[in-house]
């Protein structure tokens, strides 16, 4: 359950402190117990940024349908070189 502090918090905020979370995991210098520690604080940081893009989407969504637009748009998100090839059926190893 996120805190009030964590609620208060903005969304590049929560993705800064993710970011801090995923470099201590990363260094491999900690014990079990403090990675366990930063696995949870990293999930829930996870589910508070979910939390403020679903809320964000929704606001877009409602902020369309004031402006007399019958549909919604959904939040799109960038996806990687990879995944955009992919997507269209190319090899993944064609540069171009």
């Amino acid at each position: 359950m996120a805190t009030s502090t964590e609620k208060a918090q903005p969304y590049s905020e929560v993705v800064e402190r993710l970011e801090d979370v995923v470099k201590k995991l990363e260094t491999g210098q900690l014990s079990l117990e403090d990675t366990l520690a930063e696995f949870e604080k990293g999930i829930r940081l996870v589910q508070r940024g979910e939390e403020l893009l679903n809320q964000a989407d929704k606001r877009v969504q409602e902020l369309l349908e004031h402006q007399g637009q019958e549909r919604t748009v959904p939040l799109e998100t960038k996806a990687a070189p990879g995944r955009l090839a992919a997507a269209a059926g190319e090899d993944e190893d064609i540069p171009f």
